[in-house]
């Protein structure tokens, strides 16, 4: 038995590229844009970080989840880019694979093994930083 810094059933995921970034001090909920974050259950979608991009989602008490948009359970291709809606991130291949943004697992009905791609999330005062090394 070992012990893994990240034990969540990406670790043997070949299709989402393993891209290092840094949203730094970029994500401020005291900027309008991101002020929606200070609520439980809104999230904000962030293209220029990551792979298609993340999605950071309050779960209220300055706790944060992210994760990448792109479907973890299909090789990066034109539809495997995750629409969210509420909760739910949904690709726009024929399965319509679904997961959910606050813990990253997949709604029922999903193929594939994979859930969606976790990024570190640390919070600073306002600042919320998500990255990947």
């Amino acid at each position: 038995m070992s012990c893994q810094k990240n034990d969540d059933n990406d670790n043997n995921n070949n299709y989402i590229p393993n891209i290092a970034f840094d949203t730094l001090d970029s994500i401020n909920t005291a900027l309008p844009q991101y002020n929606n974050l200070q609520f439980p259950g809104n999230f904000v979608v962030l293209n220029a970080f990551g792979y298609n991009g993340i999605v950071v989602y309050s779960k209220g008490n300055n706790t944060y989840s992210a994760f990448e948009i792109t479907d973890p359970n299909h090789a990066p291709s034109d539809c495997s880019s995750l629409i969210v809606e509420g909760i739910a991130a949904t690709c726009n291949c024929d399965d319509n694979n679904s997961y959910n943004i606050v813990d990253g697992a997949p709604f029922d009905g999903t193929t594939g093994q994979f859930s969606l791609k976790p990024y570190f999330v640390e919070v600073s005062g306002s600042v919320i930083r998500v990255y990947n090394n």
